[in-house]
């Protein structure tokens, strides 16, 4: 029977996408490849691509909103680099038995959960 694989990317509207895609290269270390971000093996497997869309792109409804969520090595410490850095974060922080979970906000206001896995034994 046919099914799903695996996530094939994300996908989100900008009003400038060029200055957003500078953002997170520089508060969150993604690296842009042609028009996406691509997290490059063995960081992510397969690749998942992160590519921004002006508001009126028919790619996906307009209307509808998405959130990232992004695998991170050191949740605490990320986030108060970006907190360092004036970036906004929700000073929530959540653990589960699955791993640690954190919220920042970035300049075109969308809400990104980051999340910290638990290693593996």
């Amino acid at each position: 029977m046919a099914s799903v694989t695996g996530f094939g990317g994300i996908f989100l509207r900008a009003n400038d996408p060029k200055a957003l895609y500078a953002w997170y290269e520089r508060h969150l270390g993604l690296a842009k490849t042609e028009g996406a971000f691509a997290f490059p093996p063995p960081t992510q497997h397969p690749q998942v691509i992160f590519a921004l869309f002006k508001p009126e792109n028919a790619y996906f409804p307009p209307d509808q909103k998405a959130m990232l969520n992004l695998q991170v090595d050191d949740l605490d410490g990320l986030l108060d680099r970006l907190i360092a850095d004036g970036v906004t974060v929700d000073p929530k922080r959540e653990s589960y038995d699955f791993g640690k979970f954190g919220w920042l906000t970035d300049p075109e206001g969308n809400r990104v959960e980051v999340w910290q896995p638990l290693a593996s034994e």
